[in-house]
């Protein structure tokens, strides 16, 4: 068997575990052997910098709490991990989205995702939000802007700085952060729950599927945005985060598996490539022989990377 052919193989060995709980040490050492590589793209490769990772301190992960107001469709709740600090400092928050082809999964899939950026410093608030088919786009979005303005009304008592708060999302969890990002305070997305407070800072996106339009008409998207392209058009350009890049849009750390048959790694570079022309401050981390799950399962050093992207943003 060829070096190209075994590594194929390597890869769809991940996928198919990906969909299984993984419980025992060893196959976790295992499929580390089989799946670590990665590779860097930007203007050079970002290297992490000594001091832009900091060593974790403590935190407090507090109770589930409802977020939505009482009259929302359905209640939703976050939990919110609070880093220990007695200086009575302001520091970043992070709104933490999980994936699931916006109709399942829940916010535990992001927890490690949660405590690390709780160890760095962020206030990290990891949210539920709704399900299609049941709730179409923009549901979700609103369910996101809701999740801000929560933040923003807590932030006194949790020490947030408003003006730092990044969004951390994976595949359909880094679609919806990435839209409010680029939602802006005005116009058809930011209506009629966003504006000002809905500002991100900067995002980590892992997995994204960046323009909606590239896909076929398959289960997912449909039940997501309610129709097929061609009878929800503008509804696909609207929803599709690489169609709505402005100059006003916040920086964005990527990352991508290259062998991603899911979600094609297009969705990521071509998105770059749009952040890129439009002065954007990005950097892609583009992981070899992973497709979709496996890209997430095995993500260490390109979360280690997004950090560290975000701390230079926000947390110096």
């Amino acid at each position: 068997m060829s070096r190209t052919e075994q590594l194929r193989v390597w890869q769809q060995r991940c996928a198919f575990t990906s969909l299984r709980r993984v419980t025992g040490l060893g196959a976790i050492a295992l499929m580390l052997s089989a799946c670590s590589a990665a590779q860097h793209v930007s203007q050079g490769e970002p290297a992490i910098e000594s001091n832009a990772l900091r060593e974790p301190q403590p935190f407090t992960r507090l109770s589930p709490a409802t977020y939505t107001p009482e009259e929302w469709p359905q209640a939703l709740t976050a939990d919110v991990y609070l880093p220990d600090d007695s200086l009575g400092r302001l520091r970043p928050a992070a709104l933490v989205v999980h994936g699931g082809g916006w109709r399942n999964r829940t916010p535990e899939d992001m927890q490690s995702i949660a405590e690390s950026l709780a160890g760095q410093g962020y206030v990290a608030v990891n949210i539920e939000h709704r399900f299609a088919p049941e709730y179409r786009f923009p549901s979700q979005l609103h369910d996101l802007q809701q999740a801000m303005a929560w933040i923003h009304a807590n932030a006194d008592r949790w020490q947030v700085d408003t003006s730092r708060i990044v969004g951390v999302g994976f595949s359909s969890g880094a679609h919806l952060v990435s839209l409010l990002a680029v939602a802006g305070v005005e116009g058809p997305l930011a209506e009629p729950y966003g504006g000002e407070q809905s500002r991100l800072a900067a995002v980590l996106a892992g997995g994204l599927p960046s323009d909606l339009l590239k896909f076929d008409d398959g289960r997912l998207v449909v039940d997501f945005i309610g129709g097929t392209r061609a009878e929800e058009n503008e509804a696909y350009r609207l929803a599709s985060p690489a169609r709505q890049i402005t100059p006003q849009t916040p920086p964005f750390f990527l990352f991508h598996g290259k062998w991603d048959q899911l979600v094609p790694v297009d969705h990521a570079t071509d998105f770059y490539q749009a952040l890129q022309e439009n002065n954007i401050e990005s950097e892609l981390y583009l992981q070899r022989w992973r497709g979709h799950f496996a890209s997430f399962l095995f993500r260490g050093g390109a979360i280690d990377a997004g950090i560290a992207f975000l701390n230079r943003q926000v947390n110096p």
